[in-house]
């Protein structure tokens, strides 16, 4: 470390990985407003929150496997944080988005936008309520930054259209409910179709098209936005790239054969 150079603490390097996981690949800069945000929030230079992303992008195991380095330097502690966070995903997400609730001097409710007319006066429901909602919204930015906007299935990219879906559902998994290895970016019909077992993705990430779709009398909608798809590969996200268990468990259960 240099001369005048403070350490990071355990809550600044929460937040970052925080950031890191909601931001694409290609916006970990200094000049992101994001980033600039964040670095006013703890006190420290965009350049060193950016750099800290990267040093995290170091640790990425599916930027490893695809040949992508990321800093060198990442420390100690670096490892540390960044293993807790993606080995906890089912309380850390929710956790890092009450401590940047605190930085900001606000709710987590009002962070993440939820109205308060749509939430439980008090009590324990109104803490599920918010935990399930904050979730929700950590999941899907997380999986929207990952495939930068774009449908796996289609490429479109209006967010609107776009779904953070599930591989595993969030019914049978709970500690993977916010894995983003757990999720794709899909727009609505072919989630709809994913959800329903008429359409899977193989552990070669290539879209396979339900027989049940193939058996039905033709028709050109049918022909034009499903079986024109069969065994056509997925556009594939910048990182956190599905897991492999979690499409076999789609193939094996999910997936009308």
């Amino acid at each position: 470390m240099k001369k005048g150079q403070k350490l990071w603490t355990r809550e600044e390097l929460m937040l970052a990985v925080n950031l890191y996981c909601k931001l694409p690949f290609g916006r970990l800069h200094r000049l992101n407003p994001e980033v600039i945000h964040l670095a006013n929030l703890i006190g420290r230079t965009p350049s060193a929150i950016a750099y800290k992303l990267v040093n995290f992008a170091s640790l990425d195991p599916n930027l490893k496997a695809r040949g992508i380095k990321g800093a060198s330097n990442s420390s100690k502690l670096d490892a540390e944080i960044w293993n807790e966070f993606f080995n906890n995903w089912d309380i850390l997400p929710f956790e890092s988005e009450k401590l940047l609730a605190n930085f900001e001097n606000t709710s987590v409710e009002r962070l993440n936008h939820i109205p308060e007319f749509e939430l439980p006066t008090e009590g324990k429901m109104r803490e599920q309520v918010v935990r399930v909602r904050v979730n929700q919204s950590f999941f899907r930015r997380s999986i929207l930054a990952s495939y930068n906007n774009t449908c796996c299935i289609t490429g479109i990219q209006q967010p609107e259209f776009l779904i953070a879906g599930h591989i595993k559902p969030w019914s049978v998994d709970e500690k993977n409910r916010l894995n983003p290895q757990n999720g794709i970016a899909i727009n609505a019909l072919h989630d709809r179709a994913f959800e329903t077992g008429l359409m899977t993705i193989t552990t070669d990430f290539k879209i396979k098209i339900s027989p049940t779709l193939f058996k039905q009398k033709k028709s050109k909608s049918i022909e034009d936005f499903f079986l024109k798809l069969d065994n056509q590969d997925i556009i594939l996200p910048s990182r956190f790239l599905p897991d492999i268990e979690f499409l076999k468990y789609h193939n094996e259960f999910r997936f009308m054969h």
